[in-house]
């Protein structure tokens, strides 16, 4: 089967691959951009996965003001060389993270940056609601466990849904920034500030 030019470029806008591997992607599932895309993001999640442990010493600091400066953003976004640190996608992406943090109030990175005591604070309040509630006691783990997933969703940065795609959350995102640079990238930390807002 021959794969024309356009389908390569529609499968790289799509994916952010690279133009072998969306050839090679296409030639494989015999054309069929849907199959082609799915392939992609595995072999994606799977170079995230191998990538994860190397050093990421390079990067941006992004700064980003919302509402004529009511609020503040500032994420540093960290991957392995310059060179990647001075593309355009990289940038991008650190400036839609930004976005993302003015627009949704994430407090934390990741769930495992959530302090021990807030997480079980979590935990006993979700229990005190399925108890009142009158759930039994066989399915009030698993309610507990829905809840922290809830609040995961709420208060961490990867775990959210992205503000521009309810069909991905940021975790998504930063897997294809991966996937397409080829290097291990990681949200270091980020702060967010609004007029007005006390102070903790």
């Amino acid at each position: 089967m021959t794969i024309s030019a356009a389908q390569i470029k529609e499968l790289r806008e799509a994916t952010g691959a690279g133009v072998l591997d969306c050839r090679k992607a296409l030639e494989t599932s015999g054309g069929n951009m849907e199959k082609a895309a799915a392939s992609l993001r595995e072999k994606g999640l799977a170079l995230a996965a191998k990538r994860a442990d190397r050093a990421t010493s390079n990067g941006v600091v992004e700064l980003y003001s919302h509402g004529d400066g009511r609020v503040g953003v500032m994420v540093e976004l960290n991957c392995e060389t310059d060179f990647v640190a001075r593309t355009k996608e990289f940038r991008t992406f650190a400036h839609e993270l930004a976005l993302q943090v003015a627009a949704s109030s994430p407090h934390y990175v990741h769930p495992d940056d959530i302090p021990a005591a807030v997480l079980e604070g979590e935990r006993e309040k979700a229990r005190a609601q399925a108890v009142a509630e009158g759930k039994p006691e066989k399915v009030i783990d698993k309610i507990i466990e829905g809840r922290l997933d809830k609040f995961y969703g709420e208060r961490c940065l990867l775990r959210q849904v992205y503000i521009r795609d309810d069909e991905k959350k940021v975790g998504d995102l930063l897997k294809e920034a991966v996937a397409s640079t080829g290097e291990n990238i990681v949200v270091r930390r980020f702060a967010r500030w609004a007029v007005g807002e006390e102070i903790e």
